[in-house]
């Protein structure tokens, strides 16, 4: 596989898939975290004496041209970033003359590639319960080569670096590797080191390993938690799972957050992970609340904040972090660890009154990590736990892929890196 410290620049137009779907406030770059993690691989293009013509998606225009998710907006974020002159064209299939004119560390950069139907491949207008819905989708996926070729036209060689789409068979993530030789694509700097963390975790483990599996439902997280059985040393589960799994073994949970049709994947789930020899760490206690607002993320006026047993809930009242004992539990599970994975928060970590779970589980990582563990945190709330309790300089890796980080865990194939790789 070509790589990019490999791959001979000068004089080449190199066209790279990066993921500048920032947030935006005012119509300025109101969070430069993605730009400024696509800057080493854009940086070494034009160092080598190469051109770059660079192209994202922003939003979900479904298609159709939405002006708050022109890129146009970020252009002069880019290029201060950059510290180089980014030229923009508004239409990303008509860019060959732009492209063609582009001399040795110049910069183009392409509109939202979401603004076409194409680089989905879904048909825009039509919904699947239309009949019509399978013969639209045929032909736009016809359609979606035609804009890929154009796409790759442009430039002498691909790049990826959009490791947040890389689970998407899209235009610019995948099919168009297609029109590349396979020492002309290649990933960019982010996307290989999103790939080398995620193989260090699943393939080049170093044990014991612990992995903090979060968030509200088992059910989003059964793909996983199958994929991680075979490979963990223990597994903690939190957050609002922690009270399907209660009440699959005869508790009563009160208003929190359960999954009742999944019960029996709660007990299978402690099934799996005794046949497997797999320490698996639920809470035992939980702070809970009779009156929050989830709209405002704060407690309402009056409301009873207080710790019982996860298990033994009172009507009226909502688990929504882990108790005391619960952090110390977690703790200790994750403390002489080598290898972490965090996915998913131990509570509702942006009201402070339930950060407490969620910090415990931060603390332990970052300790952990100090003593020599290699952690890797992704997902879009465990990431700002991490950035909240201002340790995101205390773990090994930050994931920038939210749903790509979850299928590569998941241990499916991703189109974006297997494009290039020519899997």
């Amino acid at each position: 596989m070509q790589t990019i410290d490999n791959y001979k620049f000068a004089g080449k137009k190199a066209i790279v898939r990066v993921d500048f779907n920032v947030p935006l406030k005012d119509g300025k770059v109101a969070d430069d975290t993605r730009i400024m993690g696509a800057l080493p691989t854009l940086k070494k293009v034009l160092a080598d004496g190469g051109s770059l013509i660079i192209m994202s998606h922003m939003g979900k225009p479904k298609g159709q041209v939405v002006a708050k998710y022109s890129l146009g907006q970020i252009v002069d974020a880019v290029s201060e970033r950059l510290g180089a002159k980014v030229k923009f064209v508004n239409d990303c299939q008509k860019a060959q003359a732009e492209a063609a004119a582009l001399k040795p560390g110049e910069v183009l950069m392409l509109e939202n590639l979401r603004f076409y139907g194409e680089e989905e491949g879904k048909p825009v207008g039509i919904e699947k319960e239309d009949p019509n819905y399978e013969a639209a989708k045929k032909e736009m996926k016809a359609k979606q080569k035609d804009f890929s070729k154009v796409l790759a036209s442009y430039a002498d060689c691909y790049i990826n670096d959009a490791f947040g789409t890389a689970h998407r068979k899209h235009a610019s993530t995948a099919v168009i590797a297609d029109y590349f030789d396979a020492d002309s694509k290649m990933l960019g700097y982010l996307m290989e080191k999103e790939v080398a963390a995620v193989d260090k975790v699943l393939n080049n483990i170093n044990r014991p390993f612990v992995a903090i599996m979060g968030g509200s439902k088992v059910s989003t997280k059964i793909g996983i938690i199958e994929n991680l059985m075979s490979k963990v040393d223990k597994l903690v589960l939190c957050g609002g799972m922690t009270y399907t799994f209660a009440k699959a073994n005869g508790g009563t949970v009160g208003s929190s957050i359960c999954e009742e049709d999944k019960l029996d994947l709660a007990l299978n789930i402690q099934k799996m992970a005794k046949e497997n020899n797999v320490e698996l760490v639920l809470g035992t206690d939980s702070v809970v609340t009779n009156a929050f607002d989830f709209d405002s993320m704060s407690l309402k006026a009056g409301a009873e904040v207080k710790v019982c047993p996860s298990g033994a809930i009172e009507n009226g009242f909502e688990g929504l972090d882990a108790g005391p004992a619960s952090q110390a539990k977690f703790a200790e599970a994750i403390k002489g660890a080598k290898t972490i994975l965090w996915n998913g928060p131990a509570g509702v970590f942006e009201c402070d009154d339930f950060t407490a779970g969620s910090k415990a589980i931060a603390n332990a990582i970052a300790a952990a990590t100090k003593e020599g563990a290699f952690s890797l945190i992704g997902g879009g709330d465990s990431v700002a736990c991490i950035n909240k309790f201002g340790l995101a300089d205390q773990v090994s890796y930050i994931s920038t892929g939210g749903g790509a980080l979850l299928e590569a865990i998941e241990g499916k194939v991703l189109p974006g890196v297997a494009a290039i790789k020519g899997e």
